[in-house]
């Protein structure tokens, strides 16, 4: 089997391009998990507006990230590794500020996910254990919901852990998992009759509407952007060129559609949550009356099952961001280390730890995702910036994949759109009536926390001068150019280099 060049022990170049689609095929299902926020908060036709146009920047975006991806194949970690080599000849410290904000918007999916199966089971299978209190001290308050999501993480822990492709073979199981809940929302109202056009709000006005749909706007881009994931396993596809943009371009296209039709069948077919039980528990009566209360439980495990593969995909893209960072020196050499299965074993297990930690001392799943989106966001700029750096700087560097110039101004305005969002999120964290002064000084401190450790890396574990401005290559490497013109030989007759 070939292996990307990376350390002693490699990646192993097992992936197919639709094995990057079921990996990707998580997003839809980060959807699931948010859309009844955005329906009560937004008003139904408002949220299918903004969820369309969140799914569309995620598309378009995810197009220009095949051309970074395909320039370093040997770099795992994702569209964060690409802004570091953008960044690094101008101020080095978008490097670990770029790839901690990355890794811990992939990585919270674990306790987000986890809690919200941990609902739909109590609310579908034992209502009357729903928030009864298992353990509490005043300061921890320990669920049912709590102990079933933590029992999630460590299964999702142990499917990583002995291998990419066994977690893949079980995306593909909960992938089918996932259509199903897809089909049903987004065609089976309509099917009964069941959709009208009576549930259709838009409670949006003035300033005060727009500045609440830019912080949700910032928020889904947790949901809709995560298409990029693809690129994160660059090195293990048979062919980077080829099957990276195809994953990706795919997977963003799927990604779209789900985020137009899914909204628009719960809207018309459900209407708004009450915020009591927009987290989850909502889905269990809207199926019921779809397709019964006999077959509703079925359609919930499936629901479930998608959560579940959202989860598998989070572990192991989380994982691999925390090993690039490692590689590429922005953080402690420990992380940078493959088990035996070839895979990062370490940093899965931080993933681990850090999220059975989230559920038992954050209580809400939005306040979660509003502290682990700062970085996240900020990593897309960077990236969109490095792109954009890259082309100015680094002409000569040969590309597999490049896009042409209109890609290159949409990059600079979804530079400046996302610098948008990201101005009023942070702004803004009590607008949800979920997000807390406190959970956005959780958010910065990760981020803080990412420039101590580069610190640590550089000074105290390599014995370097901290520099922020490190030389970089106009051109590859030979090891790299050796490696580029490899994939080229793989590519397929008639696979374009630009698009």
């Amino acid at each position: 089997m070939a292996v990307a060049v990376v350390e002693e022990r490699q990646l192993l170049k097992s992936l197919r391009w639709w094995d990057g689609f079921v990996i990707a095929m998580c997003n839809p299902g980060f959807m699931i998990a948010f859309l009844g926020y955005t329906l009560d908060a937004l008003g139904t036709t408002a949220a299918v507006v903004l969820w369309a146009i969140s799914a569309a920047i995620g598309l378009l975006q995810a197009w220009i990230y095949s051309e970074t991806a395909a320039m370093f194949p040997d770099k795992p970690g994702g569209i964060s590794l690409y802004a570091f080599e953008g960044w690094r000849s101008r101020f080095s410290l978008v490097g670990p500020l770029g790839a901690f904000g990355y890794w811990i918007g992939w990585s919270v999916v674990l306790s987000i996910f986890g809690k919200t199966i941990g609902d739909l089971v109590t609310a579908q299978w034992f209502p009357a254990e729903d928030g009864i209190k298992v353990f509490s001290d005043g300061v921890l308050n320990v669920t049912p919901n709590d102990l079933i999501g933590i029992g999630c993480i460590i299964v999702v822990w142990l499917l990583n852990i002995f291998g990419l492709r066994p977690a893949v073979w079980v995306s593909y199981v909960t992938g089918v998992g996932l259509l199903v809940p897809l089909v049903i929302v987004s065609f089976g109202s309509y099917i009964s009759g069941g959709w009208s056009s009576s549930r259709m709000t838009w409670v949006l006005s003035g300033y005060g509407g727009f500045k609440l749909a830019m912080v949700y706007l910032f928020l889904m881009a947790w949901n809709t952007y995560g298409v990029e994931i693809c690129a994160t396993f660059a090195p293990e596809y048979h062919n980077t060129k080829r099957d990276t943009a195809v994953a990706l371009r795919s997977g963003a296209t799927f990604a779209l559609l789900a985020a137009i039709l899914f909204p628009l069948g719960a809207a018309g077919g459900y209407g708004a949550p009450s915020a009591a039980t927009a987290e989850g528990e909502w889905y269990t009566t809207f199926f019921s009356h779809i397709v019964g209360s006999g077959a509703a439980g079925f359609v919930v495990a499936c629901l479930i099952a998608s959560l579940f593969l959202s989860m598998i995909s989070s572990t192991a893209d989380a994982s691999r961001a925390l090993y690039g960072i490692a590689r590429d020196d922005m953080t402690v050499k420990q992380l940078y280390h493959l088990n035996r299965y070839h895979v990062p074993g370490r940093a899965m297990t931080v993933d681990m730890v850090v999220n059975t930690l989230l559920i038992l001392f954050i209580s809400s799943n939005l306040a979660i995702l509003y502290m682990s989106n700062i970085g996240y966001v900020i990593a897309h700029v960077f990236a969109l910036s490095g792109f954009l750096l890259l082309r100015r700087d680094r002409p000569n560097w040969p590309r597999p994949i490049k896009v042409g110039s209109p890609w290159v101004v949409l990059a600079g305005l979804f530079l400046v759109v996302n610098l948008v969002f990201l101005i009023y999120g942070i702004a803004n964290p009590t607008l949800t009536g979920y997000g807390t002064w406190t959970d956005l000084g959780i958010g910065v401190g990760v981020l803080v926390g990412s420039l101590v450790l580069f610190v640590f890396r550089r000074v105290v574990q390599d014995k370097k001068p901290i520099t922020f401005r490190e030389p970089t290559d106009v051109v590859p490497s030979a090891a790299q150019m050796a490696l580029l013109q490899q994939e080229e030989k793989l590519a397929p007759a008639g696979v374009s280099a630009s698009s």
